[in-house]
């Protein structure tokens, strides 16, 4: 199994525990807090990721960590000591990331991203933002990005559908075009 599949299958696991056992934005929160935290000290993240450290030395600096940290949702603190007693704190960045998702697509939302040559004026971004909302019924997260090689047009992603309207790929397909006749 993959980390990313396996970061999925604790991310699923942890969201069913917590729509339970506790608020599952703050345990995203909590989650993303204390991901970040180790991120920031290089030390913490070098001795979690390092396969040469025994997995039981992880688990009781873990233990030692989360005792400091303050209080931290039950579920959160039992998912983290279960990584690291397993060997697999690496797959934390993954997890937060598809936990986010599954609390996103639980709270009736979907993250889309349009990419145009030039910046978008926010006026434009929003109306964009309302009919992307209508389209899919759902709220729409919209992240604005400039490529300036898309020369004019936009491409949008929702999820895994992608809308490719740019300049470039209409160029594109008119060269294939044209050489498929000649």
């Amino acid at each position: 199994m993959t980390d990313r599949a396996a970061a999925r299958r604790y991310a699923r696991a942890l969201f069913d525990v917590s729509l339970k056992e506790a608020d599952v934005e703050v345990v995203e929160r909590e989650l993303s807090t204390f991901v970040e935290l180790v991120r920031q000290h290089r030390d913490l993240e070098r001795i979690f990721l390092n396969p040469a450290v025994p997995a039981p030395r992880k688990r009781a600096l873990m233990a030692e960590l989360l005792a400091r940290v303050g209080p931290i949702a039950q579920v959160v603190s039992k998912l983290l000591l279960l990584l690291a007693e397993r060997d697999r704190l690496v797959l934390l960045p993954e997890l937060v990331q598809a936990y986010r998702d599954r609390v996103l697509d639980h709270c009736g939302v979907v993250r889309a991203e349009v990419t145009t040559a030039v910046p978008l004026p926010p006026e434009r971004v929003a109306v964009l933002r309302e009919n992307l909302a209508r389209a899919t019924a759902r709220e729409v997260l919209l992240e604005p990005r400039v490529d300036p090689a898309l020369v004019g047009g936009a491409i949008t992603r929702i999820g895994s559908i992608v809308v490719d309207g740019s300049v470039a790929r209409q160029l594109e397909r008119m060269k294939i075009r044209l050489a498929e006749g000649v």
